[in-house]
């Protein structure tokens, strides 16, 4: 059993409190690999920033689990090398999609998991996510539950269609589950392809897909249901069309790839939204800068090479959402 505050991780309670109370959101970075790793820790340093390390399942899968959280914990030292002496970072799961999963991650030193039962039926979701409530705050670890189905494809969670959440449930989940914080689904969606073409209009002006406005009367409902609780947002990226048009400029075939609009997110953090999923902006940022640098240099074959300017254009994101989008720069 590891203690995550051995290693100087935090949960997300009094985080998450802090951030309803001061109308800004929590950045929950997915990573996968160093570089990942290296970006957000500059991004959240430098702008002091709290900051919530995601990891899948798929991301344990592909990177190994104990890699990741060793990672995770020379992240802290990375934090406190670059000159932020306590730093709050919390390695989170996302989308665990069983209790095996969620203990696994508890016991290796995770501070926060996510169970996601959404798909279950409404009274399965409830015995499994209070099953991973119990034994997480045998360990003061925090749990994050879903209620509504979000569409999309990120690793192993794919949906064809959404299912917004039912603001009518969210008191009795939240009451017979114990979570700390709750997913709802309220238009945001997963991967890089959030909208289909139909569910969208065209701005007359450049051409650009533009996508359906979130459901913010959906969320209105939630907190008036759940005033002061911590509500999270998956599948928020917002698609950086920029990223997008360097990837198809140099090989790339993103076709009708299009995001979250960043001023909806904006209004999402300063409600009690206090945690904003980001993935697909930051393996849009990495894909974009590898396939430029590597059509300019067709010449270069070390890794460095092309993986450092992907680590900055990553950085250069990471700062973006924190400072411009979600509000959480100079927290600490």
């Amino acid at each position: 059993m590891v203690d995550y505050k051995q290693i100087g991780l935090v949960n997300t309670r009094a985080m998450f409190a802090k951030a309803v109370d001061g109308g800004y959101a929590i950045p929950a970075f997915n990573f996968n690999n160093m570089e990942q790793m290296q970006a957000i820790i500059q991004a959240a340093v430098e702008t002091k920033s709290p900051v919530i390390l995601q990891v899948s399942k798929g991301a344990r899968d592909y990177a190994n689990a104990t890699l990741l959280r060793y990672m995770a914990e020379g992240a802290v030292q990375y934090a406190r090398e670059l000159g932020c002496p306590n730093p709050q970072i919390v390695l989170h799961l996302d989308h665990g999609d069983s209790f095996e999963t969620c203990k696994s991650c508890i016991d290796s030193g995770f501070s926060s998991v996510m169970i996601d039962g959404s798909a279950l039926p409404y009274d399965e979701n409830v015995a499994l996510t209070k099953r991973v409530v119990e034994y997480a705050h045998q360990h003061d670890v925090t749990v994050e539950g879903e209620l509504g189905v979000l569409a999309g494809v990120e690793d192993e969670v794919s949906h064809a269609e959404s299912h917004y959440t039912k603001p009518e449930e969210v008191i009795d989940f939240v009451t017979k589950t114990g979570c700390d914080s709750l997913a709802i689904s309220i238009g945001t969606s997963h991967g890089a392809y959030k909208f289909t073409p139909e569910q969208c209009t065209v701005d007359p002006q450049t051409g650009r897909l533009v996508p359906p406005p979130l459901a913010f009367d959906v969320l209105e409902g939630v907190e008036k249901q759940l005033p002061g609780f911590p509500i999270v947002l998956h599948g928020s990226s917002s698609v950086p069309q920029d990223e997008v048009d360097t990837i198809n400029a140099n090989g790339g075939a993103l076709k009708a790839a299009v995001g979250i609009p960043e001023e909806q997110l904006r209004k999402a953090a300063k409600s009690a939204v206090c945690k904003i999923n980001i993935d697909s902006d930051s393996r849009l940022a990495m894909t974009a800068a590898i396939r430029k640098h590597l059509a300019e240099h067709p010449d270069h074959f070390d890794p460095r090479q092309y993986l450092k300017p992907a680590r900055e254009s990553m950085k250069k994101l990471y700062i973006h959402k924190i400072v411009n989008v979600l509000g959480s720069n100079d927290k600490l």
